[in-house]
């Protein structure tokens, strides 16, 4: 196993102040950072939540989730230098945009995105402006310039280098109005990810990221980011998150699907998100959660 930093990044700006903030206290109390031996490099703290819709973007709190992703690329960049493997504890979804920021900045990244949703909504689709239900489309250059062009960097990945992986929601979002997922983007449901087998679904996730990805491997190649939603897990194991649906990936499918993503060359980060604790009152959920994680890491090289 590579070296493992785990960085801090409790942001709600993208979602509401319910829980979702408590995520990496959860988790490292847990024991998630003695199970991976891993280094607390410390926590990037968010600027003040703005529950007023900006009028201008549509979205909540655009500035700040913008400034935000700009601090802790500086903070996954720096763990990139010192040929660490980041693993970073949010918070809700759109710290997507800081890690990925991380990466562009060394050159094409990839992303594998394993979430229950597709999170690819445009504002006007988004009832209430929340970026932590559309930074997909953010990522990929969909939206408004001030998070869609991050230092003038966007798209931070491009439509062919991502993997969604384990979505369920595409009635959901239909009927919401969310814009499509483009044909270029590869697109694995979870009944595709069920009919193809979970370790199948996955190395064909790490080969189109890396065999027929960005450069194969080359100078350009800034390896791929792993997102991972708490709500993938199927709903009823993983209560515990705020935006719930039934069904989702069982706790050993997503240990499988984690365990060959992690084990690519090409990996280079992982993220976890929108695990609420203030849903867990035991902490049954997050030690469960945690083991799943430790044990995804365990064969990792």
């Amino acid at each position: 196993m590579r070296d493992v930093v785990i960085v801090e990044a409790p942001s709600v700006l993208g979602l509401r102040p319910t829980g979702v903030e408590d995520l990496p206290g959860a988790l490292l109390g847990a024991g998630l950072a003695e199970g991976l031996g891993a280094v607390r490099a410390g926590r990037v703290e968010p600027p003040a939540y703005d529950p007023r819709r900006d009028p201008v973007t549509g979205v909540l709190n655009p500035d700040g989730i913008a400034a935000y992703a700009v601090a802790l690329a500086g903070a996954v960049g720096e763990v990139l230098e010192r040929g660490r493997f980041p693993v970073v504890l949010g918070g809700d979804c759109s710290i997507l945009l800081g890690n990925l920021l991380a990466l562009r900045r060394r050159g094409r990244p990839g992303l594998l995105f394993l979430d229950g949703h597709t999170d690819f909504y445009q504002p006007s689709a988004e009832p209430a402006g929340e970026v932590a239900s559309m930074e997909l489309a953010l990522a990929t250059g969909r939206g408004p310039r001030v998070l869609a062009d991050l230092d003038g960097l966007g798209p931070l990945v491009r439509d062919e280098d991502v993997v969604a992986l384990g979505f369920r929601d595409a009635r959901e979002s239909a009927e919401a109005g969310m814009q499509p997922l483009p044909p270029g983007l590869h697109a694995m449901d979870l009944d595709t990810v069920r009919a193809l087998g979970p370790d199948e679904a996955a190395r064909r996730a790490v080969g189109l990221l890396t065999g027929g990805g960005p450069d194969a491997g080359g100078a350009g190649y800034a390896g791929y980011w792993v997102h991972l939603d708490a709500d993938v897990l199927d709903d009823a194991v993983m209560p515990a998150v705020d935006y719930r649906l039934p069904g989702g990936l069982g706790p050993q499918e997503l240990e499988t699907v984690l365990r060959t993503a992690l084990a690519g060359a090409g990996a280079a980060g992982l993220d976890v998100t929108v695990f609420n604790p203030r849903l867990d009152p035991g902490g049954g959920v997050a030690a469960r959660f945690t083991e799943c994680l430790l044990r995804a890491f365990a064969s990792r090289d």
